[in-house]
């Protein structure tokens, strides 16, 4: 895998299935489980009862989200994206199958692509699904706990 360096931009958690995410500077990150306060950790996410990995923590790039906006027009803030983890310079695409460090502690694993869905475009503008498509984040897991960071790097393990 080439070398990069990136970082968090933004951390983002959800109460429950719908609501809408709240920034935050720092989150615990924990083992098997994901982030604290999250609906995913709570286990009341809306795909949570659906079977298979990759429910932990969602990524997604910042560069995907002002793409959208550079050539698609579309205005999109980084909470309504529905990921938790916004970084700056990491190819996610290419860390399905994974581990990536972010900060000193946590290290997560790359499970799938986390492609924009129907219930995304319903709680932002339409274009937004076939905007991000192919470019809509990372699911991943948390293999190894700890705090995480606005401003901390995210580097391959």
């Amino acid at each position: 895998m080439a070398e990069w360096n990136g970082q968090i931009a933004f951390i983002q958690i959800a109460p429950t299935a719908t609501e809408k995410l709240i920034s935050v500077r720092e989150v615990r990150a924990v083992a098997g489980e994901g982030l604290e306060g999250d609906r995913y950790f709570k286990k009341i996410g809306t795909y949570s009862n659906k079977p298979g990995g990759g429910r932990q923590v969602t990524l997604v790039e910042l560069e995907s989200v002002e793409a959208l906006k550079r050539d698609l027009k579309i205005q999109l803030e980084p909470t309504q994206t529905r990921r938790n983890i916004v970084t700056r310079g990491v190819p996610l695409n290419h860390l399905v199958g994974w581990q990536f460090r972010l900060g000193r502690e946590v290290v997560l694993r790359g499970v799938r692509l986390c492609e924009p869905c129907d219930l995304l475009e319903s709680l932002t503008v339409r274009g937004v699904r076939e905007g991000l498509l192919h470019r809509g984040g990372l699911r991943a897991d948390v293999d190894r706990g700890g705090t995480i960071r606005v401003g901390d790097p995210i580097t391959p393990v």
